[in-house]
C-alpha cells in the first residue's frame, strides 16, 4: 500500500511539475521513483503494463508461470548479458543497447547476432508465447532524433527474429525514445537507458491450453 501511494504521488507530482522541468531533471526524477513503474503508470505500452494485462491468475496463471520460469532459464543462458526477469505470468528481457549496436546506430552488432540466434532458438522452441520488443534511448541529443533510433533497434531486433524463423505475427515493435528512463540520466548511469527490451507472455493457444489444465 506505501509503495502504491508513493508511486501516485510521485506520477501526480510529475504530471503537475514536469512542464518547467529540462529533460535531465525529467530523466532523474523517473529515475530515482523507479523508471518501470512509472513507464507502467503513465504509458499503455510499456512492458510492465502489458505483462500486468496479460495475466490470467489462478490455477491457469500458475501453470503459465512454471512454464515461463523454464523458458526464462533457457534465455538466460542464450544471452548471459542480458537481464532476464519473471514478472508475473510472463518474462522481462532487456538488451544492453551498447554491447547489441553501435553508438548511434540500428544495425547489431556482429559480436551480438550470435546471441540473438540463440534467443531465436528459444523462441521458436516455446511457440505459444508472443514478444513484444520495445526500443529506448538515453537523454543525450535531440528527442526527435532518439525517437527514431529507438524504433530503428526495436525494428531491427525483430527484424532478426524473423529472419532466424520467428513468425512474424508473434512479434509486434514499440518506441519510446528517451521518454522512459528506467535510471536516472546522468553520468553514473545514463548508459543503462539505452536499451532494448522484450515481454514474452502467453499467446491464446497456452491461456486456453492452461484453462483446460493441459500446458505441459
Amino acid at each position: 500500500m506505501k509503495k502504491t501511494i508513493t508511486l501516485l504521488l510521485v506520477v501526480s507530482l510529475c504530471i503537475g511539475g514536469c512542464g518547467t522541468m529540462n529533460k535531465q531533471q525529467k530523466g532523474t526524477a523517473a529515475g530515482a521513483a523507479g523508471g518501470a513503474l512509472i513507464g507502467a503508470a503513465v504509458s499503455k505500452g510499456s512492458i510492465w503494463g502489458i505483462l500486468a494485462g496479460a495475466a490470467v491468475g489462478g490455477a491457469a496463471g500458475n501453470l503459465i508461470g512454471k512454464h515461463m520460469d523454464e523458458q526464462a532459464k533457457e534465455l538466460e543462458q542464450a544471452v548471459p548479458t542480458a537481464e532476464v526477469n519473471r514478472v508475473g505470468e510472463g518474462i522481462n528481457m532487456t538488451f544492453d543497447s551498447s554491447l547489441a549496436f553501435q553508438i548511434n546506430s540500428a544495425d547489431i552488432s556482429d559480436s551480438y547476432k550470435d546471441e540473438l540466434r540463440s534467443v531465436a532458438d528459444v523462441f521458436k522452441k516455446y511457440d505459444d508465447t508472443n514478444i513484444l520488443i520495445e526500443g529506448h534511448t538515453d537523454d543525450s541529443g535531440a528527442e526527435d532524433y532518439n525517437m527514431e533510433l529507438s524504433k530503428k533497434r526495436a525494428q531491427a531486433v525483430s527484424d532478426f527474429l524473423v529472419s532466424q524463423g520467428v513468425s512474424s505475427s508473434r512479434l509486434t515493435t514499440k518506441w519510446y525514445g528517451e521518454s522512459q528512463p528506467k535510471y536516472p540520466n546522468d553520468d553514473a548511469n545514463r548508459a543503462k537507458n539505452r536499451r532494448v527490451e522484450l515481454a514474452i507472455y502467453a499467446n491464446d493457444d497456452m491461456v486456453a491450453a492452461a484453462k483446460q489444465g493441459e500446458l505441459d
